[in-house]
């Protein structure tokens, strides 16, 4: 017998809605990693200990990307690859794109402020891999090896989920529309941990010619921030190439 749909496919939009807001006793904990994520924005002295600390695990090259570089590429990387691609994506699954980004934000707000990471605590990055079905998660692991016990709490999170024990597992229902994503992003994770090559974990839309170069520049952290660190390090340079470049510059991906 085929497996039944996930919730995301199969419930109400008020059902679905209920789901992303969650039970009243989880709010608390939703804002807190809020305040966390504002936080983290007026601390650019954690986001430089961050990369320094992803460079020196081998993660990252010199020269690190600047705050005005990060933000540049941060709306070059939107604009160009997840927005598009996200789109694209949940058009072929017959899903709303703009609904799914409201659940998304109901289910975990902390997760939608910051499309980098950098700002982000541990437990916002984790949850972000656990709330969006990712085609390639490299980048947000790698990104979790910044915290010391970062890959073992993915690790035991997807564990719970596995077993049923997880508190917030309806609540990511509400957003997690392929069912078996997180027993293959359990395993892509133990792959990841002994540096084992495996295939995407989804690749409806990375395997378009459109998208699979943008994949190769975005799907690590390693070439995202390549990419970023060759873009303007100036306001006026940074103001220019937002206002005049209007398609991906793959000479500067190279």
């Amino acid at each position: 017998m085929p497996a039944e749909a996930a919730p995301r496919l199969r419930e109400s939009t008020l059902q679905l809605l209920r789901r992303a807001v969650g039970r009243p006793a989880h709010w608390r904990d939703k804002l807190g990693r809020l305040a966390v994520a504002l936080r983290g924005w007026a601390d650019s002295r954690a986001v430089d200990r961050r990369l320094q600390h992803l460079h020196a695990l081998g993660r990252l090259e010199a020269p690190l990307p600047t705050a005005i570089q990060r933000m540049v590429g941060a709306i070059d990387m939107l604009r160009f690859f997840l927005v598009p691609c996200a789109a694209t994506y949940y058009s072929q699954k017959n899903i709303h794109f703009g609904f799914h980004t409201l659940l998304r934000a109901l289910e975990d707000p902390a997760s939608m402020i910051d499309p980098l990471g950098l700002h982000s605590a541990r437990d916002t990055v984790i949850h972000h891999l656990l709330q969006v079905v990712h085609a390639n998660p490299d980048y947000d692991l790698q990104l979790l090896e910044s915290f010391p016990d970062g890959l073992d709490r993915l690790e035991a999170e997807l564990e719970a989920l596995r077993a049923g024990t997880h508190a917030r597992a309806a609540e990511l229902a509400a957003t997690v529309e392929d069912a078996d994503y997180h027993p293959r992003l359990l395993a892509r994770l133990r792959a990841f941990r002994r540096r084992v090559a495996t295939p995407l974990l989804c690749d409806e839309v990375l395997s378009d010619p459109r998208y699979m170069q943008l994949e190769r520049v975005f799907g690590d952290l390693t070439s995202t921030m390549r990419y970023f660190s060759r873009l303007p390090a100036t306001p006026r340079g940074a103001l220019h190439h937002l206002l005049t470049v209007r398609t991906f510059p793959a000479h500067l991906a190279g």
